[in-house]
């Protein structure tokens, strides 16, 4: 489950997500507010896990941001739990996350690096959470968002300032890197080599014991890998659902809201012009002129864009007044005063200079009382419905709020509630992974799985439309299973166990037999019990290249071995061992026109560009000096986990 974790903080874009810090760090924040809680007060050894420099992360950092990773790998995984996040080294991850953050910014102000108002600014600005309906930035939007995850608008723009710090800082090292072509070429021709050898498999099952384990066997063998028995978190949900069904009251307008509408819609109505634009914004007047100059020259302003290393957006259509609302009363004045097809005069906004295309003109004529009536209907209509169906909404949460029962919010709307079997984080029924809960209780899992027993919740899973009331019951805590119900469980894995100690015993005699000058199937034929035929291999990179991701592990370790040379490697799962023996390497050549040097010279460069990144980041921490307090650290992993 973890790897999920590991892989995205792995790969590019997990890396530059690492470096600018979106939406790990400024959003990392988005669990219950612990700090106001106390619970970790007293936390042993102190509150605080590390000190960078002269910056301390406390405990509580800690525990949040481990708490909103999980959350975010339960997207992808509802049915992961703290105690294996933990035990798989989910919260090491997350504090080297957040050391690696603290050390960078430390740096940046230690040399008078700086990420100015107008640059944040910019940034916010092409998050895509936070744009309206028509795709750009609403500044309604932003702070619901903000509510949503129990962030302020001082947290987000300090965190993204560190992310912009973090890529003034490390892009430049990765800038550029290059690989020499007899270096590239050495790396490419690797793709022709081909390998000769064989691989032989001794099972587990081969060599399992046949009487049975003592109980302090059995229960020695449980306790160590207890791990392998955990059960998810179960939970019964009662609930029940309500729509406009519900609604009692008259929610047709009438004639003389429909004309109070239009009265004060009027300008709506009216005849108008709009505009549809593709804006740049830049954080002086003089880069905004240096980008219009570029364009006049021949150049478009989207590459203008590129070259510059930001991007354009696309606004509209859009007319005079909105946007004087989204910008400023300059911009407006000079978008709506350029031809189509040219380039506004750059002006001056909160968020920075505009360069603004002018792609599009639109005139729309007006329209009257008569006209305008049936959409005016049609929109008090829904709003009234809405509103009504708000205010029931609104009645149901207050009851709720104030301790009234599920049972007694059903028979007031007279509905039934519906339960439930025990279901797990993911919404499947525990025991039967071929049932899920109803479609209309998944908005709502992940919040039942965070709520209190017995304590009703509302919820808007069809926005507008339906309302869900629920809560949960009979909440079993994930753990692991006990001994006394997976016995026969545990006594199938004692076997293997113990067939994957003697099935190594067995492949390292193989080994010393294929060292001395027999073959792999000589050596395996002499074992007492008979093993599976040894499997020949003739392969080169290329082939094994083909099979992508999905290269078996013996394979990989053939790959990898000197020529001449045996290995063993254990199979997953207790399943046995392997015995690699590599027995002949014909080295491949290649040319350098040959399409594969190209590409390898290119992920070779991106390589050495990832290894400067990661050289600086590790001085950085060196330079800065990092203190890890274990004690403090074990005591989150221990709340965290509920053993405290």
């Amino acid at each position: 489950m973890i790897q999920t974790f590991r892989r995205f903080f792995q790969s590019k874009i997990g890396i530059f997500v690492t470096l600018a810090f979106l939406g790990v760090i400024a959003f990392a924040f988005a669990s219950s507010d612990v700090a106001n809680t106390g619970t970790f007060g007293g936390v042993a050894g102190g509150d605080r896990v590390a000190v960078v420099g002269d910056e301390k992360i406390s405990a509580i950092e800690l525990s949040q941001a481990a708490t909103s990773a999980i959350d975010g790998l339960r997207r992808e995984n509802p049915t992961i739990s703290m105690p294996s996040f933990i035990e798989q080294g989910g919260l090491d991850q997350v504090l080297e996350q957040l050391i690696e953050r603290a050390a960078i910014g430390g740096f940046a102000e230690k040399y008078g690096l700086r990420a100015g108002d107008n640059l944040v600014n910019s940034q916010i600005m092409t998050i895509p959470a936070f744009r309206g309906p028509d795709g750009n930035f609403d500044d309604d939007v932003y702070r619901q968002a903000l509510s949503q995850q129990r962030l302020t608008d001082a947290q987000v723009r300090d965190d993204l300032g560190k992310g912009l710090l973090a890529q003034q800082i490390l892009i430049p090292a990765a800038f550029g890197a290059g690989t020499p072509d007899k270096f590239a070429q050495q790396y490419a021709s690797l793709l022709k080599e081909r390998r000769q050898g064989s691989i032989g498999v001794i099972p587990s099952a081969a060599f399992v014991p046949e009487g049975d384990p003592t109980d302090k066997q059995l229960s020695a063998f449980y306790e160590e890998t207890r791990g392998d028995y955990i059960r998810p978190e179960r939970r019964t949900i009662r609930y029940i659902a309500f729509g406009d069904d519900a609604i009692s009251v008259n929610i047709d307008p009438t004639d003389e809201e429909i004309a109070a509408r239009y009265e004060a819609d009027r300008d709506k109505y009216a005849p108008s012009r709009s505009r549809t634009i593709t804006q740049l914004i830049v954080p002086t007047p003089e880069a905004a002129a240096a980008i219009q100059k570029r364009v006049q020259s021949g150049t478009g302003l989207e590459a203008a864009a590129r070259e510059a290393g930001l991007q354009t957006a696309k606004i509209g259509p859009i007319t005079k007044a909105e946007l004087t609302a989204q910008t400023s009363a300059a911009v407006a004045n000079s978008v709506f005063a350029a031809a189509r097809g040219t380039i506004a005069v750059p002006a001056s906004s909160g968020l920075g200079s505009h360069v603004a295309r002018i792609d599009g003109i639109e005139r729309q004529p007006g329209k009257n009382l008569e006209q305008a009536k049936g959409e005016i209907t049609t929109l008090l209509r829904e709003e009234k419905r809405r509103r009504a169906l708000g205010d029931l909404a609104a009645s149901v949460e207050e009851q709720v709020e104030e301790g009234v029962s599920l049972s007694e919010v059903a028979e007031q709307l007279d509905l039934e509630i519906t339960t439930t079997k025990p279901i797990t984080g993911a919404g499947m029924v525990y025991g039967n992974a071929e049932e899920r809960v109803a479609d209309i209780v998944g908005p709502a899992l992940q919040t039942a799985f965070q709520m209190e027993e017995s304590e009703p919740q509302l919820a808007e899973v069809v926005p507008g439309q339906t309302f869900l009331v629920f809560e949960a019951t009979d909440i079993t805590e994930s753990a692991a299973a006990p001994l006394t119900e997976i016995k026969d469980r545990v006594e199938v894995a004692w076997r293997l166990s113990e067939g994957s100690k003697a099935a190594k015993e067995a492949a390292d005699r193989i080994l010393k037999a294929v060292a001395d000058g027999s073959s792999i199937s000589a050596a395996m034929s002499a074992e007492s019990v008979p093993l599976p035929q040894a499997d020949t291999v003739n392969l080169t990179r290329e082939q094994l290249a083909a099979q992508g991701r999905q290269v078996p592990p013996p394979l990989a370790l053939m790959f990898s071995m000197a020529e001449g040379t045996v290995k063993k490697l254990e199979a997953p799962r207790d399943g046995g061992w392997f015995v690699v023996n590599l027995t002949d390497i014909d080295a491949g050549t290649i040319a350098k026109d040959d399409p594969i040097f190209a590409q390898t010279k290119a992920e070779l460069s991106q390589t050495i560009g990832r290894e400067y990144g990661e050289q600086l980041r590790a001085a950085i921490s060196a330079e800065l000096g990092v203190e890890r307090n274990e004690t403090a650290i074990e005591a989150v992993s221990k709340q965290l986990t509920g053993e405290n």
